[in-house]
């Protein structure tokens, strides 16, 4: 699926993955993908070189959680506050992005992935605007996995976006409801993520998906995200399967409705 695993890693993987198997598997999974500059500074590598390693592994995650029923990945690709970074690593990063639509297109649609870009895709340059534009058209009527990476997103930022939408439609403040501000989000047919990954260690949202994520599942590890690997995934899976999900409720209550 992604990268080969030494024959350990393998044995891990295989051993997780009977484990997992027949029990839930979460249908959307979100991740916060951390630790490119740190994994670059520990190989003695740029920064630059960090980014494109993790957008490497990014293929191999959305294709072994394809095999496991996953059923959508989000992944935080470029914040609205990453543009306060040195210049030169933003444009490189979004020539990575630009990179990455293009040359990864024709495989995602082979394999019957949706994809989309979620975020303030207007303020992006023309050209990463009509590349997102080709692929997500594409690819729209594949009944895969969807693929959605959040650039130039904040979830303040999707919040206050989908306020101000309601406001130009006209509705008063008593007709502002979860249900209309969840409607007008960047992607209102998205489900709730089920579980939220960090990697990197670092304990904190940093502004990803402030709405959607109020009953996700949390799940931080040390990994770098270049070394997100498919014993990663399943790690990550597993303990999804081992958490209890009340939504608010009682465990009797939960127990009651099984």
């Amino acid at each position: 699926m992604g990268e080969p695993l030494n024959p350990q890693r393998e044995q891990l993987k295989r051993e997780l993955f009977a484990e997992v198997e027949g029990k839930q598997i979460p249908s959307h999974i979100a991740i916060i993908m951390d630790g490119n500059g740190r994994w670059a500074k520990q190989h003695g590598l740029t920064r630059i070189r960090g980014h494109q390693m993790g957008a490497r592994r990014v293929k191999g995650v959305v294709r072994f959680a394809d095999k496991l029923g996953v059923r959508h990945i989000t992944l935080y690709a470029f914040s609205v506050e990453n543009w306060a970074r040195p210049s030169f690593e933003v444009s490189a990063l979004m020539r990575l992005i630009r990179t990455y639509i293009v040359k990864e297109r024709s495989d995602l649609h082979a394999e019957g992935v949706r994809f989309r870009i979620i975020g303030r895709v207007n303020e992006l340059a023309p050209e990463i605007i009509e590349e997102a534009r080709i692929s997500t058209e594409l690819m729209k009527c594949n009944q895969g996995l969807s693929l959605n990476l959040c650039i130039n997103y904040g979830g303040r930022a999707e919040i206050v976006d989908a306020v101000r939408a309601l406001v130009a439609k006209g509705l008063k403040s008593d007709q502002i409801t979860e249900e209309a501000i969840a409607c007008n989000l960047y992607a209102p047919d998205l489900p709730d993520p089920d579980l939220i990954v960090r990697t990197s260690g670092e304990m904190r949202i940093s502004n990803f998906l402030l709405w959607q994520c109020a009953y996700s599942e949390l799940y931080v590890t040390e990994v770098l995200w270049p070394d997100f690997d498919d014993v990663e995934l399943l790690l990550a899976v597993k303990a999804f399967q081992g958490r209890e999900r009340r939504f608010g409720k009682t465990s009797e209550q939960m127990e009651s409705k099984r």
